[in-house]
């Protein structure tokens, strides 16, 4: 009975694998299909992958995305770093009620936090365009980088920063010695996460991004509404890939902070 039982979950874990991960797997498969029709397969190629580069369109897409999601996710970090270090100095009850409103736009609707800033960004005159659409994605990624950055802050010895400074050392140094090396894996780990939530943003760079400016998110989306092209499904496949690997970075530097503090204990 045992045997069936975990023989059925095995099939059950297995089926909801084939669900989620077959229409990704059918995608990067079409992008190497040499025929423009779906139906049937015309032979590998890297055409569409060649044609996407020679896009003047798409190239300028990538970069938007790439520059935004940099910008974004380095003004995050030092933000969120800075909340943190706010917050340490903070009462129980205070910051956890600062964590809670923290917490609310990881957990709020993308399209209500899409629609929130665009109002915001047209009521006091901003017109959309590069600059709503970094600052949309600094605001979405601090609270990801105050949620990897705080558990540091709170394993930290509060006393060792005392100590370098009883020993004469200015705040700057002292922090740069003491508290920053504790809290680099945290910050690491932020980086990354608002890297890949900026790079994988659709909804809310929808709602703050002007005429003639394009992520790949929105870039695509456009493109799908003319008609699909094989070129799609080559630019696609390369953000899945991306994604994955920003995705696998972030849980091995996890895994090593966790396994790091094993090994200390």
């Amino acid at each position: 009975m045992k045997s069936r039982a975990r023989f059925l979950k095995k099939i059950y874990i297995g089926l909801i694998f084939i669900f989620m991960y077959a229409p990704i797997v059918l995608l990067i498969i079409q992008s190497f299909n040499k025929s423009k029709s779906r139906a049937k397969w015309g032979g590998f190629t890297l055409e569409w992958y060649r044609t996407l580069f020679e896009d003047a369109g798409i190239i300028q897409a990538f970069t938007t995305t790439i520059t935004v999601a940099l910008i974004s996710s380095a003004v995050a970090v030092v933000l969120g770093t800075a909340a943190c270090v706010a917050m340490q100095r903070m009462g129980r009850r205070r910051k956890n009620i600062i964590m809670g409103v923290t917490n609310i736009p990881m957990l709020n609707a993308d399209i209500v936090t899409g629609v929130s800033l665009m109002l915001l960004f047209m009521s006091i005159g901003m017109q959309l365009g590069y600059g709503t659409v970094l600052l949309s994605h600094i605001t979405f990624n601090i609270p990801y980088v105050i949620l990897n950055v705080m558990p540091r802050f709170n394993e930290l010895n509060p006393h060792v920063y005392e100590a370098a400074l009883d020993l004469g050392a200015n705040p700057v140094y002292a922090f740069a010695r003491t508290v920053l090396p504790e809290i680099m894996p945290g910050i690491g780990s932020g980086a990354l996460m608002a890297f890949t939530m900026s790079l994988d943003d659709f909804i809310i760079t929808h709602f703050t991004t002007g005429a003639g400016v394009y992520t790949l998110s929105t870039k695509i989306y456009s493109e799908v509404k003319m008609g699909i092209k094989p070129e799609i499904y080559a630019l696609s496949s390369m953000i899945f890939v991306t994604v994955l690997v920003l995705l696998v970075l972030v849980n091995r530097v996890q895994h090593q902070m966790v396994r790091g503090e094993g090994d200390e204990e």
